[in-house]
């Protein structure tokens, strides 16, 4: 008798996993932001954060063509000390 309700809760549990499928959507890529170029990888060679240039498709580098970055702004006034 217990193998019978066994035998019918396994055979439930069959019937019921077919419908736990999660197949997820299939999307296209986002499209590519300002400035950059699609189909190629960003490339920060020193590390310092910054993007240095970017490698194409075949595996070739191509440094970032441009001028400077202007300075950073001086720093603020301290709000506390002698006033003049």
């Amino acid at each position: 008798m217990q193998f019978k309700y066994l035998a019918l809760a396994a055979g439930g549990l069959m019937a019921l996993s077919a419908c736990s499928r999660n197949d997820a959507p299939v999307t296209s890529a986002p499209p590519v932001g300002p400035g950059a170029i699609a189909g190629t990888v960003a490339a920060d060679r020193d590390g310092d954060g910054y993007v240095d240039g970017y490698y194409t498709a075949d595996g070739i580098y191509h440094a970032v063509q441009g001028p400077p970055c202007p300075p950073p702004p001086p720093p603020a006034a301290p709000r506390r000390g002698e006033r003049g």
